[in-house]
């Protein structure tokens, strides 16, 4: 093993890095706690614990930011003690002394509580930390991590409970968001460990890791002499023993494999977090080298002799990269060799420092982005063209390296997402996309001085038109498109009929097996001929008149004028009905039942002794029926999994509707189901096959979301679902940070080796 120059001090700054990580991560994970709190407060529960999760919310609420404060100042203070050269031991001062001493209940109960913390993160971390904690006692050639080193999650978890009670929040509204803390600290940890194992091997830090020596053969640690796990929590054992803690002792849970998936979508889920990290990573570099760069914050356009030579270069790179021009779909590496060529020549042309290095970044971007595999030859080409825009940008507006939300940012991060699947098979750009990709790029040169706004123009007109193609032009995903626009409009129209339906019925005598049918079952028969021959088709207008023949002959009949009436309409009625349910896909098993229960209702209602419903008030019924739609409520319903399992349950050959499946999410994980984007590629293990999709279609409030096969195989998700199955690693994202993120990571990475080419 080789290990470079200088092993302490790279040591120092891997500890440095790691609270940077933390510094930036903690704002999100603090806000995480706080959505978290209010999901838990929203949630069914005896009335004592219920008011304890809203007192608990509340203050979460109201303390937040001394919070995130406290966490912040006390993090900073450690990066300030490590940069003057304190020990990292000796920063972790938080738990008691080591002297003997009587302890009272309050301090017992705070190491209880950040023992807790401390092993639900390892859970997740476990991997990365092992990982970091080998490379970390290879450095400093020790046998052992010190136990209270910051690295420890011991020690991090002590300062998220430190922090807690400083800001003035409970040990109580603690306990009431416990699983929350759990699951945010845990993801902020492997996404620490991660970055920092990742700074390690870029600096040559033990790249590949021999796990053997680290195993601890211990009696009744539940790991045979092979190292391998025993049969019985033999993941979760092992895991806990290489990363040096006791093995748990009792009966353990399957959760291996899951523990293992969950902590890897932990990494994606934190994928802002992770590309702020490298954004942030790289200022600092770059203001080591350039002084005035990270200070600089007014928009300025380049110098003139700059601006000459970009307009030039754009001119050369249009003409070269022509779509019939010869060689135009070239190999990277001379796409590549031109990008050179051009960045040397505009280097030349600079006035500043801060111009040069800028150059610089810049083409090391796009130096990343050409050389992508996976990227289609017609498409890279588009982005070369992309280069001079980008730079003219980057040099106008100094918030280009400071955010990862800029619109030419988020453009090139949405049309490579859409063309990178997991290989050729199953990306590429169909003719329409790549026809899009070109109209966008071309839009972009078309206005040289618009800056960000043209690049935000055209990245809405591109999610427009992702909109547009897989509904109208994606010949895989058209139809089942078509198929869940219509299960959603059938959700909401049934929930919305049915609220309708009980507002109506609310004053009005009827038996309660009609109504019971009424709101179960006929609610939804509305919906769905609403949806298949619009509100005011014909079948629909029949379908609302049998809802009023229906209340007026289960109301009571005191005559035998309308006892003998109801006799003559009830045969047509129970076609009508029959006819409904067939339509809404009831079986007809389901439907004799309901017919049954119906016929006992009508039947109670010849001998019921309330008062009949008077003309008048039935015509009023009848009136507001056929004008049903315009009474709709306008506010937004929420579609849960069980409306979708009992309305939409009867799949037809063109979609299928998951209905089990996956794991519990947590808030950040639906968070983050809610956050992807159309047109983004995934790997889904569903119903035996395990086979790469694009999400093409997106409902209302993202409550409904729809993937496409390569070949057609169409898959719908209620929003809780598919948290559960990202949660589970059952669907896995091909990629797991943003085109320019990776790309940022590379370009970091060459300048970590040569600072000086930024001036060169």
């Amino acid at each position: 093993m080789a290990i470079p120059a200088d092993p302490k001090a790279l040591a120092a700054q891997a500890r440095r890095t790691f609270l940077n990580v933390v510094l930036y991560g903690a704002p999100n994970a603090v806000q995480a706690v706080e959505e978290g709190a209010k999901l838990i407060a929203t949630q069914p529960a005896p009335p004592e614990l219920l008011l304890r999760r809203r007192d608990a919310w509340g203050d979460l609420q109201r303390l937040r930011g001394a919070w995130q404060q406290q966490l912040s100042e006390q993090i900073q203070n450690w990066q300030g003690s490590l940069s003057a050269g304190a020990s990292a031991t000796v920063l972790a001062g938080l738990g008691r002394g080591a002297e003997l001493s009587l302890v009272d209940d309050d301090t017992i109960e705070h190491e209880i509580l950040g023992s807790r913390l401390a092993l639900a993160a390892m859970d997740q971390a476990s991997s990365e930390f092992t990982d970091l904690r080998s490379r970390i006692i290879a450095l400093e050639r020790r046998d052992e991590l010190p136990p209270s080193d910051l690295l420890r999650p011991q020690v991090m978890a002590a300062l998220m409970l430190q922090t807690w009670r400083s800001a003035g929040l409970s040990i109580e509204a603690w306990r009431c968001v416990q699983p929350v803390l759990h699951d945010e600290l845990g993801h902020l940890l492997v996404l620490a460990y991660h970055e920092t194992n990742k700074w390690l091997i870029a600096h040559g830090v033990l790249p590949e890791i021999d796990l053997r020596p680290l195993i601890r053969r211990a009696r009744d640690t539940g790991v045979a002499a092979t190292g391998r796990p025993t049969e019985m929590g033999g993941a979760t054992r092992a895991a806990s023993v290489l990363a040096g803690g006791a093995a748990p002792s009792g009966p353990q849970h399957s959760v291996g494999e899951e523990t293992r998936l969950m902590t890897r979508a932990s990494n994606l889920l934190r994928a802002s977090e992770q590309a702020h990290a490298v954004l942030g990573r790289l200022n600092r570099l770059v203001g080591k080298q350039v002084p005035e760069f990270e200070a600089t914050t007014q928009a300025q356009p380049a110098s003139p002799r700059l601006a000459e030579a970009m307009a030039r270069a754009e001119r050369e790179v249009a003409q070269q990269f022509q779509p019939s021009a010869p060689g135009a779909v070239a190999h990277p590496a001379a796409l590549v060799q031109g990008l050179q060529e051009r960045k040397q020549a505009l280097k030349q042309a600079t006035e500043s420092p801060i111009e040069r290095a800028t150059i610089e970044i810049v083409a090391l971007l796009f130096q990343s982005l050409l050389m992508e595999e996976r990227l289609p030859a017609s498409v890279r080409v588009w982005f070369a063209r992309l280069q001079m825009p980008v730079l003219r940008v980057a040099i106008s507006e100094p918030d280009f390296f400071a955010t990862i939300d800029h619109p030419a940012r988020k453009l090139i991060d949405r049309m490579g997402a859409c063309v990178m699947g997991f290989d050729e098979a199953t990306a590429g750009a169909s003719e329409a996309l790549e026809k899009e990709i070109k109209r966008v790029v071309q839009v972009v040169e078309a206005y040289p001085d618009t800056g960000r706004r043209v690049f935000q123009t055209v990245l809405v007109e591109f999610e427009k038109f992702l909109d547009h193609y897989f509904r109208n032009e994606h010949e895989q995903s058209r139809k089942g498109v078509s198929l869940a626009q219509q299960v959603e409009q059938r959700e909401i129209l049934a929930i919305q009929y049915t609220i309708e339906l009980r507002k109506m019925l609310n004053e009005v005598p009827v038996q309660e097996g009609v109504r019971d049918f009424l709101f179960q079952i006929w609610a939804d028969v509305l919906a769905m001929t609403a949806v298949k021959h619009g509100p005011n088709g014909e079948p629909t207008k029949a379908m609302k008149r049998a809802a009023a023949d229906l209340i007026w002959s289960a109301s009571a009949k005191v005559s035998r004028e309308e006892r003998a009436e109801v006799i003559r309409r009830l045969p047509p009625l129970l076609k009508t009905l029959r006819d409904g349910m067939a339509g809404a896909g009831v079986s007809p098993e389901k439907q004799d039942e309901h017919i049954q229960t119906l016929n006992n209702s009508l039947a109670a209602a010849f001998t019921a002794k309330t008062a009949a419903i008077p003309a008048e008030r039935l015509d009023e019924l009848m009136l507001r029926l056929e004008t049903l739609e315009e009474l709709l409520p306008d506010a937004e319903v929420e579609i849960d999994e069980s409306m979708v399992l009992d309305l939409s349950g009867r799949e037809t050959s063109g979609l299928e509707v998951v209905a089990e499946g996956g794991s519990m999410p947590s808030p950040a994980m639906v968070a983050w189901a809610r956050g992807i984007q159309v047109g983004a590629w995934f790997k889904l293990d569903y119903r035996g096959r395990n086979e790469p999709v694009q999400l093409a279609w997106q409902g209302l409030r993202k409550q409904l979301s729809l993937f496409v096969s390569p070949n057609g195989r169409c898959v719908l998700f209620q929003q809780h679902r598919l948290a559960a199955f990202l949660q589970a690693g059952l669907l896995v994202p091909a990629e797991e940070e943003a085109l320019t993120v990776r790309a940022t990571r590379d370009a970091l990475a060459k300048l970590d080796a040569d600072p000086s080419r930024l001036l060169n």
